[in-house]
């Protein structure tokens, strides 16, 4: 606050959420987290610097070019804050104050003067010297504050309170900032983690089930006379009706319904299991999603037909496939259902690492985080239904969802993610895990990859957006779960150990396992992944974060 008018300084925002998408978008304004905190290294024994007084451009933070003639203290404060003491010498602040003249200049008109070419003493004669000094603070504050942060290297994770305790009128300017730091958990234990996955081998059994996928795409049908079971095809005449009035998506002749689908409500599959050709089936059913509404069905069934598929042998095995007999048809499938489970193993290696390392933390965690990561999943999940024409309230509606349904089960994912981030730095920082220039270059250009953009575009928006910190921080973090999962106990689900050759798979490997799912009819899980990981947060499309 400004002990001249009380009113409270603009700083950076903190609390606001960030997408890659926009911080690689020169044309798409950001909200910008705290910048560079960990890129000055200030020697963490001392808790005063005392700057250069040269000025000089941080190259990670971007736009904002600072001169240096300021002094930092920080002091640790409770609850897990620290208060800043900056103090910012005259000559320094003369820089601000001309800054802010200049801006006024533009601002005004003064007869005799074109916007912006008014000399200082003609505005500190026109508007006065006070009110140029006011705006130099308001717009000075928040660039100190920020250098301040790296100067005293605090990683600050929400909205600061700044006070203003000297040079509202004159003379030097102090102020301090309270803010409340990331705090450092202890995850004791991380070093012996055991993780259960699928097998990364198919089984025989799996196998045989996907061979007879493939056979039940050739099946025909067969009339039969008994009663109709689960698998069974039955012809029949529909109509679905609410409140007397016919619904037309549910009213049909001769329709073709294999029992046991669940294609159109759980009741019709149970009232046509065990029926018979000539029976006529009324009963009815809530509408999917609205238990309100109820829909009353008028079931014929004309016919039951039993599928009939063609033997598993040589000769249908070189009619349906590529291959001349069954076993090269096997073993093909075999091959691409290994690739695809050793990718599944892999991928529930890494999540699982990341749930046990979570449960070894112990206690609650910073509020504003848990505040910064709801605010981003409902974000995230607004802008995902803005691209397909609709919003949170419509998607609430259509899912029978108060707004408590909806945030109550994404807090508590992000609670896990802000305890999965807190403790993925207590790892990286116990084992000393850095990060390297190459490693930096190498995301940012599978960034600009992945946005269609050059590599030195997509740095320089990320500069500008304060963003290189984060995306250094989330390497430094897949770099941490990937030292948990090379040190963890891999078992399968009847506790036999997986040998880790098994595990390894090559990164040109994922698009074919991909492949490989959809050719095989398998929900393998993929969508969420994008091939490596930025562990800590969850699997939601958020590009930069796994």
């Amino acid at each position: 606050t400004n002990p001249s008018d009380g009113r409270r300084l603009p700083v950076p925002g903190h609390q606001a959420c960030w997408m890659t998408t926009n911080m690689l978008d020169d044309h798409k304004p950001v909200q910008r987290p705290p910048p560079a905190f960990r890129l000055y290294r200030h020697d963490p024994g001392q808790h005063t610097s005392s700057a250069d007084p040269k000025a000089v451009r941080l190259g990670w933070l971007g736009q904002l070019s600072f001169s240096l003639r300021m002094k930092t203290t920080v002091e640790p404060q409770e609850a897990n804050h620290v208060k800043l003491l900056v103090e910012i010498d005259e000559v320094e602040f003369d820089r601000s104050l001309d800054a802010a003249f200049k801006k006024i200049a533009r601002e005004v008109n003064i007869p005799g003067f074109r916007p912006g070419k008014v000399p200082r003493r003609i505005l500190e004669a026109r508007v006065g010297s006070d009110y140029a000094r006011q705006q130099a603070l308001n717009d000075s504050l928040p660039e100190y504050y920020v250098q301040a942060l790296v100067e005293g290297n605090v990683d600050a994770i929400s909205s600061p309170e700044l006070n203003l305790t000297s040079g509202a009128e004159s003379g030097p300017v102090v102020f301090e900032a309270v803010v409340e730091v990331r705090p450092t958990v202890r995850v004791p234990g991380y070093d012996g983690l055991q993780v259960t996955v699928p097998s990364p081998v198919a089984s025989e059994d799996e196998i045989t089930a996907q061979v007879d996928r493939m056979r039940n795409a050739f099946a025909t049908l067969t009339l039969v006379d008994r009663q109709a079971h689960p698998g069974d095809s039955v012809t029949i005449d529909i109509e679905g009706s609410s409140e007397g009035e016919t619904i037309d998506g549910l009213t049909a002749s001769d329709y073709v319904y294999e029992v046991g689908s669940g294609s159109v409500v759980p009741e019709m599959d149970e009232q046509l299991s065990g029926s018979s050709a000539g029976d006529r089936l009324e009963f009815n059913a809530n509408v999917p999603n609205n238990d309100e509404q109820r829909i009353d069905f008028v079931v014929t069934v004309k016919a039951v037909s039993e599928k009939v598929m063609p033997e598993a042998d040589d000769e249908w095995a070189a009619s349906a496939s590529e291959f001349s007999n069954l076993a090269e048809l096997r073993a093909d499938i075999a091959r691409r259902m290994n690739l695809v489970k050793r990718v599944q193993a892999n991928m529930a290696m890494r999540d699982e690492t990341v749930k046990a390392l979570v449960e070894l933390v112990d206690g609650d965690v910073p509020e504003s985080l848990v505040e910064q990561e709801l605010e981003r999943r409902l974000q995230d999940l607004g802008q995902r239904l803005a691209q397909q024409g609709a919003d949170l309230n419509m998607f609430m509606q259509a899912t029978g969802q108060s707004r408590d349904d909806l945030v109550g089960p994404m807090r508590d994912a992000a609670v896990e993610a802000v305890k999965a981030d807190l403790a993925l730095r207590s790892v990286a920082a116990s084992e000393s895990i850095e990060v390297t220039d190459d490693e930096v270059t190498t995301e940012i250009e599978n960034l600009a990859k992945r946005f269609n953009m050059k590599a030195k575009v997509a740095r320089r928006n990320l500069e500008a957006n304060y963003q290189m910190p984060i995306l250094t921080a989330d390497i430094r973090k897949a770099k941490a779960v990937t030292w948990l999962t090379e040190h963890a106990t891999v078992i399968d689900a009847d506790g036999k150990s997986i040998d880790r050759a098994l595990l390894e798979i090559n990164p040109n490997e994922f698009d074919d396992a991909e492949e490989s799912a959809d050719m095989l009819g398998l929900d393998a899980g993929f969508d969420d992944h994008d091939g490596h990981d930025h562990a800590g947060h969850d699997h939601d499309g958020h590009d930069h974060q796994h």
